[in-house]
């Protein structure tokens, strides 16, 4: 037998569904699919929060407990034969519990005594007096309330829904109206958590005693400005990418105790024109009434590039905002305790305007790390890593020639990862070996497993490049060689030079070069074939040749001239060649090329056949072991009759 719909079953369901609707839309997970985002979500979500009100309240409304209404005469028999308990007066409404727990409700005329109506029913004293009589006043608070919800509820759901709906409105148009305003991110100075100071700074030590002389000023302008000395309202810092300048920005803030205001250029530019204007004006607006501070623009290449270069007529939205911050550093005044300090990895394609004295007329140039700085760099970022007894940090700052400040806390937080994840609560000297490799070339890819002939094949390609580097005098010594494919080379020799070195001579190019050669020079004598493995190797000795030719002046026929720049003419935004010289010249620089090529492959055929025997030794060891160490290594040439390449003593002044 089926069960009947009980009222108001189907509108609890519609409601839960309802529910969980507005649930989902509430936490971002938009069951609409194609309804756009903003306002219009706003208000789909009003439509439904009303919906799930008004059906909420036809649920409970409707699903009221649904009590058996009977006649006064039927009730009178059931008091007489004892069948009620208790009765409810409620006006002229009778509530009657019955003995088997039901509740039946009936209706007694209006102004008459109960006992007079169930007396002229011809109920008994006796049955009447077994029956407990209960009198509830229906006139106070409550009776209203109950009365007028039916009412009122629903102009309540109508009012609420049109405030929300207004709310939204209101929202949309204040955010219209902060359009313009800054998105600078600020830092108080009583800010400990977010605090740097030179202190977390290691290395760059000159780019450190430039600063100094800002936070002098900040913290005592008088000295300064009683001598008539002017500090420079604009400090522009230039380096690689991962050296620092945020970071140091930070530190000079924290060190002198001003509030520190952090935007990106690429914030001022809008699709809008005007905007960025805009958000400059507000920007210096509130870092001067919060003076001292200072102002950091990182990546102002983003909208300080050379104007007129055609595009909007001189009038598009960067160059207006560029426009606006040269007013404004132009306007400060001397007492005003403001600085500007930018950040840039391309000053070469600032605006001439933006670098002129009064306004960036302060450059630090930050280098990347050397021995020393990398090993107090290393020990800032061990701070807080439990690090086992074997680790020795300076080990790890001479395999890291060439490493930046953000590629030595990647390092760090890779061994401190490789640990987690083999589940030891110290990070050892194996696991920053590890990540020296990984951050240098990628991720190890086991799953890329090679067949016998290209793992062969693979191992007297990189047997090669270790032969030539092992064998060349100004080559850097190897490392490492291994087969076991990391990003996207299928094998790779490690080599470090002995010492930090910021010039590179004309033999030491010629014999990287040379090296780089070796695994094309190897597959083509033992194989007698050629693969696509050598691809990278090409190119990059190719540029370098070009590089010695074109850049550095470094061909007998040509002679000491620069045929090209280092970052050529910038163009709608965008780094363009300029070939400033003939087709004639182009020829010569391409025989050039040719031939410091040819000569380096000559070379290289030259040494592996002389050193055939080693070749094949370090092939058969990759084959077996798939990586050798550097220790095991030297072993092999030491075997072979050749010395291993050992570091000069160097003062390395800390």
């Amino acid at each position: 037998m089926s069960k009947p719909n009980l009222p108001g079953k189907d509108s609890k369901k519609n409601g839960k569904k309802l529910f969980k609707v507005v649930i989902k839309e509430v936490k971002g997970k938009n069951p609409l699919g194609g309804i756009g985002g903003g306002f219009l979500n706003q208000g789909v979500l009003s439509i439904l929060i009303f919906f799930l009100l008004i059906t909420s309240y036809s649920y409970l409304s409707g699903n009221a407990d649904k009590k058996e209404s009977i006649s006064l005469s039927v009730l009178s028999q059931n008091v007489s034969a004892e069948l009620v308990t208790s009765i409810t007066v409620k006006g002229d409404e009778l509530e009657a519990l019955y003995k088997d727990g039901s509740v039946k409700t009936s209706k007694k005329e209006e102004g008459t005594a109960l006992t007079t109506t169930f007396s002229n029913y011809e109920v008994s004293k006796e049955a009447l007096s077994k029956v407990e009589i209960e009198v509830k006043n229906d006139r106070g608070f409550m009776y209203w309330i109950l009365s007028l919800a039916p009412i009122l509820l629903p102009i309540a759901f109508i009012v609420f829904f049109i405030w929300f709906l207004s709310r939204q409105m209101k929202g949309a148009g204040m955010q219209a109206m902060s359009f313009g305003q800054s998105k600078a991110r600020m830092t108080l100075p009583d800010d400990k958590t977010n605090l740097v100071t030179f202190k977390d700074v290691a290395g760059a030590k000159e780019a450190k005693e430039e600063l100094s002389e800002i936070v002098d000023f900040l913290k005592n302008p008088k000295k300064f400005l009683d001598i008539g000395a002017r500090i420079p309202k604009g400090i522009l810092l230039m380096g690689a990418p991962g050296t620092g300048k945020t970071l140091l920005a930070r530190a000079v803030a924290g060190e002198a105790g001003v509030a520190f205001f952090s935007i990106s250029g690429s914030e001022f530019v809008e699709m809008f024109v005007g905007v960025g204007a805009s958000r400059v004006r507000d920007l210096f607006d509130i870092a001067k009434k919060s003076s001292p501070a200072i102002i950091f623009v990182d990546e102002i290449d983003a909208v300080g590039r050379v104007r007129g270069t055609g595009v909007g007529g001189g009038n598009d939205e960067r160059e207006q905002t560029l426009n606006q911050i040269l007013v404004e550093m132009d306007g400060f005044e001397p007492n005003e305790k403001v600085i500007v300090m930018a950040a840039t990895n391309r000053p070469d394609v600032l605006d001439p305007a933006l670098l002129r004295p009064g306004r960036f007329d302060r450059r630090v140039t930050l280098d990347l790390p050397d021995r020393a700085d990398r090993e107090e760099i290393l020990k800032i970022h061990a701070r807080k890593k439990p690090f086992a007894e074997d680790v020795h940090l300076p080990l790890i700052a001479e395999r890291t020639p060439g490493f930046s400040g953000a590629d030595l806390y990647s390092l760090m937080n890779e061994a401190a990862i490789l640990a987690a994840r083999e589940d030891r609560t110290k990070v050892g000297q194996f696991d920053l070996i590890r990540s020296i490799e990984k951050v240098m070339l990628g991720p190890e890819r086991r799953s890329h497993i090679l067949s016998k002939t290209e793992k062969e094949l693979t191992a007297y390609h990189e047997a090669g490049h270790a032969v030539l580097a092992s064998v060349l005098p100004y080559a850097d010594p190897v490392h490492k060689i291994s087969i076991i494919s990391r990003g996207r080379a299928a094998g790779y020799v490690l080599k470090l030079p002995l010492e930090d070195r910021k010039l590179q001579s004309k033999k030491e190019f010629i014999d990287d070069i040379t090296v780089a050669l070796g695994g094309y020079v190897v597959e083509k004598m033992v194989y007698g074939d050629l693969t696509t493995g050598p691809s990278n190797d090409l190119q990059v000795s190719t540029a370098l040749a070009r590089d010695m030719v074109t850049k550095y002046g470094m061909s007998e026929k040509l002679g000491p001239i620069a045929l090209e720049s280092a970052g050529g003419r910038v163009i709608y935004g965008a780094g363009v060649e300029d070939k400033g010289y003939s087709e004639r010249v182009s020829a010569e620089i391409d025989a050039e090329v040719s031939k410091i090529m040819s000569e380096a492959m000559k070379n290289a055929e030259k040494i592996i056949k002389e050193h055939k025997k080693l070749l094949e030794v370090i092939a058969k060891r990759l084959v077996e072991k798939e990586s050798i160490e550097q220790k095991e290594f030297e072993e092999i040439l030491i075997a072979n009759g050749i010395t291993p390449k050992k570091k000069k003593d160097i003062e390395h002044q800390i």
